[in-house]
């Protein structure tokens, strides 16, 4: 039987781990870790089937597709066949980079159309834009007009149920008339719809500090790429976790920020197999909370 003393004994351990639970739960362990397929991309083309077999192997759960088009599919797959795919191998695709440059040259959403049509039928949430070509960027006056049409482009995707994310580089951070793309970005345009992909890779090439980037401005970034620097040379890539980024610190900073998907990009591997590298990366980040 649980006496008065025994009670209060058992309120004061319950009360005290009710102040100390919140600190320790804050932190959550990185269990689906994506690839951004294009570090796979002198293969892809070549056995789809295989490739997405040894991405699940290596322990990923999720993937960010490239170079998706009407014509050619996902690599020679139709988008409904490479959803298939995926489901068979245990994968889900949350995120896919999509060039619809087109649409803010010329206003056709003939081209983003079909790439809403191809998100939908793999299940992605994110139709990201991966690049903006450095002539729709040159002057401060060209920036503001691309960033209204972010806006533009974020609305017509939600539309569709779907969410518009920009994937930087290093070059956005590039002065333009006494400011840069990226500050034209994050000022510009609608935060409620305008979704960031921060490759923390091309963030520290630019010089800057992504803990920083992320503690100004959070609910903006909802992915991320997470990518290392070789310490000998900061123009390679190497394992996630080998490189001169601290990931362990960027990443809990990251989910404090609210990204919900990381997503392991290596763009050249050297000395190592490709399939050996994007397992280490993958177990590394699997290791790191946020």
């Amino acid at each position: 039987m649980t006496n008065r003393r025994t009670f209060l004994a058992q309120a004061g351990l319950a009360g005290a781990a009710m102040l100390i639970a919140p600190k320790m739960l804050s932190a959550k362990g990185i269990n689906k870790v994506g690839l951004q397929l294009y570090s796979l991309r002198d293969y892809l083309p070549k056995d789809v089937k295989g490739v997405t077999a040894k991405v699940a192997q290596a322990g990923y759960k999720e993937v960010e597709t490239y170079g998706y088009s009407k014509k050619d599919g996902f690599w020679g797959l139709d988008a409904k066949a490479y959803g298939e795919l995926l489901k068979a191998n245990g994968l889900v695709s949350p995120s896919g980079h999509y060039g619809y440059e087109s649409y803010f040259r010329t206003g056709s959403t003939e081209e983003l159309d079909s790439y809403i049509e191809a998100a939908h039928t793999i299940g992605q949430t994110y139709v990201i834009l991966p690049w903006m070509s450095g002539d729709l960027i040159d002057t401060a006056d060209k920036c503001k007009a691309i960033a209204k049409k972010f806006t533009t482009a974020a609305e017509y995707l939600k539309k569709a149920n779907l969410k518009f994310a920009y994937h930087n580089h290093n070059f956005e951070w590039k002065p333009v008339d006494g400011t840069t793309f990226y500050d034209v970005i994050l000022k510009e345009t609608d935060p409620a719809v305008v979704k960031l992909e921060l490759d923390m890779y091309w963030v520290v090439r630019a010089g800057h500090d992504i803990a920083d980037i992320l503690a100004k401005n959070p609910g903006r970034f909802e992915l991320c790429h997470v990518k290392d620097a070789d310490k000998s040379n900061v123009e390679l890539n190497t394992e996630v976790g080998k490189g001169s980024i601290d990931y362990k610190a960027m990443l809990a900073k990251a989910g404090k920020a609210g990204v919900k998907h990381f997503i392991v990009e290596q763009e050249n591997f050297t000395n190592i197999d490709a399939y050996v590298s994007i397992t280490e990366s993958c177990k590394y980040v699997k290791t790191l909370s946020v």
